[in-house]
């Protein structure tokens, strides 16, 4: 029996017929597994021992009615839990960051997963930049010049927010846009991060491939098929999932990265490919598990909990 505790968003607001959490939450439980849920704005660290505000949760396969909240009790996370989900949704800003290095303080001895300070070294659409071969021609900058000289050699291209999440802020411009500029003064005047540009794959009309892969091992993956017209494919607007095989360039990729993936401790990670291109490599909240079970009947959750499992001796 492991005592697991997950950071999430409330519970109590999850769609049970497609979030991962719950997904994940739901096999722990069927394996005798305990749970608490808390929300990370409760972590304190205090004398060198990390407390949060927890609820232990039942939870079930019904809608309207899926969760049994306790009382809330003072948590000691290097103490009284063996596993912490860290799987509150971005976007990763400061709070997200200074999450990780609460966390960090009680890893490995209470295993997080995935394990936070790698998790802080591997922001989404910069870390995908450290593989070389995978990406689109890319740029990552504030530098209004840089941006305007990279749309103006590559023609079509996409913009988004570096820590941008869910398809949120991203836009294609092709090569004879004028509202580039105008697109950079309007971000630059509510945020300090840098903004990507990369050249447009035409292939996303064919859809956004999420690949998951645990311990660095690819185990399966769906299509994301943009609405007509959009070139967004991301599930919370308006993307639809698809069953998909994995190619043998979706394979290559995955042997680029799956050791680098591996070695940082980054157990469940979701990674986007359009046509022959890696754009992200996600490590915070992946989605998409439970769509993979639903087309392909591979449990993720299951895997990645002998995993764990594996991985980690109950405390007394």
């Amino acid at each position: 029996m492991l005592k697991v505790a997950i950071q999430m968003d409330p519970i109590e607001a999850v769609n049970i017929a497609s979030d991962t959490t719950f997904f994940l939450a739901m096999e722990a439980q069927q394996r005798g597994h305990p749970l608490w849920v808390y929300d990370f704005r409760t972590l304190a660290l205090e004398d060198g021992a990390l407390f949060c505000r927890a609820r232990p949760a039942v939870i079930r396969q019904v809608h309207g009615d899926h969760v049994t909240l306790g009382d809330e009790v003072k948590l000691d996370l290097g103490r009284d839990v063996d596993v912490i989900l860290m799987r509150q949704d971005p976007p990763f800003d400061m709070a997200y960051v200074t999450a990780t290095y609460l966390l960090e303080t009680v890893h490995p001895r209470t295993l997080v997963v995935n394990d936070p300070a790698e998790v802080r070294s591997a922001p989404e659409k910069l870390f995908a930049t450290r593989f070389e071969g995978v990406q689109p021609p890319t740029l990552i900058s504030s530098d209004p010049v840089a941006l305007v000289d990279f749309h103006e050699r590559h023609g079509d291209v996409v913009l988004k927010p570096l820590h941008g999440a869910a398809g949120s802020g991203v836009v294609r411009l092709k090569a004879d846009d004028p509202n580039l500029e105008a697109l950079i003064e309007i971000h630059m005047s509510g945020s300090r991060d840098p903004l990507v540009i990369q050249k447009f794959i035409p292939a996303v009309s064919k859809g956004d491939k999420r690949i998951i892969l645990i311990d660095g091992e690819p185990v399966g993956a769906i299509n994301r098929v943009p609405a007509e017209g959009q070139v967004r494919s991301n599930l919370r607007v308006g993307g639809t999932a698809a069953p998909v095989e994995l190619t043998a360039r979706d394979l290559e990729i995955c042997a680029i990265i799956g050791p680098e993936l591996k070695a940082r401790g980054l157990l469940f990670v979701g990674i986007d490919v359009i046509g022959d291109y890696l754009t992200e490599i996600n490590v915070t909240s992946p989605t998409g598990a439970v769509q993979l079970k639903e087309f392909t009947g591979i449990d993720a959750a299951a895997i990645l909990w002998d995993v764990i499992e594996a991985k980690h001796v109950p405390s007394a």
